[in-house]
């Protein structure tokens, strides 16, 4: 899908008629063992609402283990026929495999609906952080009248960062984009730095777009896109048990509804696919104790399933990972990948090359592995950014898988991480 939007600020706020809000209630633990008001705390709950009723789409993890917002969510978009208003969100606590969990979920949809005077299932909840610890209602329940009350066209800063656990930097990207001759825009947040597997969703996205689109074909679009973006990202193996995708459309942007398949549809799923490209790209750069960022290409292949497949097969390998960390052209771990992926190709027509900013270097040709100098391959893999470039030499498709080099570091941070 060509570039053809403009890149623009406001993430989740970009588009017309969403305003949010972000705030610091107690889930998180302050920043000092005595809470002092007068420390600024990071925020760990956020909301974000649309001036209108919204056509809503989701995409929700595969793990047989979904947290209670994910089952409070679904509930509501259905009872609501896919329309929502309004978005809550938390992190620290995944609010999962607990006994009292969709209660409180629910009570947070609640909360929100009686603030804004809307229909509880209206809401969507979404939470993130440690799995089988108790959610604390009360602070959710001071904090929400808080949210409402400071919600802002421009606060989506402490919208993204309310959602952070692990990240170590806030992650949004937003265009603008024409609908013949309309300007809309399409803008989201993501949050995620560990436990992400490509196995949809991959951590919580939020998007949003002031674009008219029928709920059918929203739906398709974030179904469509997600395969190629978010489903092609892994950091460390392990599927979320609370990963999600939501998308909403206000039609504030007052182009003609789209409402079948065509040019315009073709713009929006292209737009998408910038914003969520972009979104899993800084999601697998601020993996776990990464140092680097490894982007996967595999062109040649005979169908797109093929090309994801060895893509995703090799960000996918630890082995691999760690050779990237310690800047070793250890060219057969990617063979190793390839060659164990679930997929129809011939081996003995691939090509491999590594690259960067700082060059490249072919490493395989034709079935065997080639002559190449050691030393100009730890300058190429000394960058921060590593490309594999595969090729099948088997047809026309491709597609792309993100990950990260595995650390050191990664083991020290999920060695403690609940406590």
């Amino acid at each position: 899908m060509e570039n053809k939007f403009k890149n623009i600020d406001g993430g989740i706020c970009a588009a017309k008629g969403f305003k949010a809000s972000g705030t610091y209630c107690g889930i998180k633990k302050p920043n000092v063992d005595n809470y002092n008001p007068n420390i600024k705390h990071k925020n760990d709950i956020c909301l974000y609402v649309s001036d209108v009723l919204c056509n809503a789409a989701a995409v929700y993890t595969q793990n047989k283990v979904k947290g209670a917002p994910i089952i409070v969510t679904k509930a509501n978009l259905e009872k609501s026929d896919n329309k929502a208003i309004a978005v809550i969100a938390n992190s620290k606590n995944a609010n999962t495999c607990n006994a009292d969990g969709e209660e409180k979920a629910d009570k947070m949809c609640q909360l929100v609906a009686d603030e804004l005077n809307i229909p509880k299932e209206q809401v969507i909840v979404a939470s993130t952080g440690v799995i089988g610890q108790i959610l604390p209602i009360e602070p959710i329940e001071k904090a929400v009248p808080i949210l409402v009350k400071e919600l802002d066209y421009g606060k989506n800063l402490e919208a993204a960062t309310a959602i952070m656990t692990t990240d170590t930097v806030k992650k949004e990207y937003a265009v603008e984009f024409e609908i013949n001759g309309i300007t809309c825009h399409l803008g989201g947040m993501a949050k995620g730095s560990g436990m992400i597997h490509p196995n949809m969703a991959t951590t919580l996205n939020f998007i949003t777009t002031d674009c008219a689109i029928s709920g059918e074909l929203l739906q398709r679009a974030l179904s469509d896109i997600v395969k190629i973006t978010y489903n092609c990202l892994s950091i460390d193996g392990d599927t979320s048990t609370n990963d999600m995708v939501c998308l909403m459309a206000n039609g504030l942007a007052d182009n003609e509804e789209i409402t079948c398949e065509g040019d315009e549809y073709e713009i929006f799923k292209s737009a998408l696919y910038e914003v969520m490209a972009n979104l899993t790209r800084m999601l697998a750069k601020d993996g776990e104790g990464a140092s680097k960022l490894l982007e996967c290409k595999c062109i040649g292949a005979s169908n797109q399933d093929t090309a994801i497949t060895v893509a995703k097969s090799v960000i996918c390998s630890s082995l691999f990972k760690a050779a990237m960390f310690g800047e070793d052209a250890n060219w057969g771990r990617v063979l190793c990948a390839i060659g164990y992926a679930d997929a129809e190709f011939d081996i003995n027509k691939v090509d491999v090359d590594l690259r960067s900013s700082k060059g490249t270097v072919a490493v395989y040709r034709n079935g065997s592995g080639i002559e190449f100098s050691e030393k100009e391959a730890s300058k190429v893999l000394s960058s921060d950014e590593i490309y594999i470039d595969i090729n099948l030499n088997d047809g026309d498709a491709d597609a792309t898988a993100w990950g990260c080099d595995l650390t050191y570091d990664y083991v020290k941070i999920n060695g403690d991480y609940r406590t």
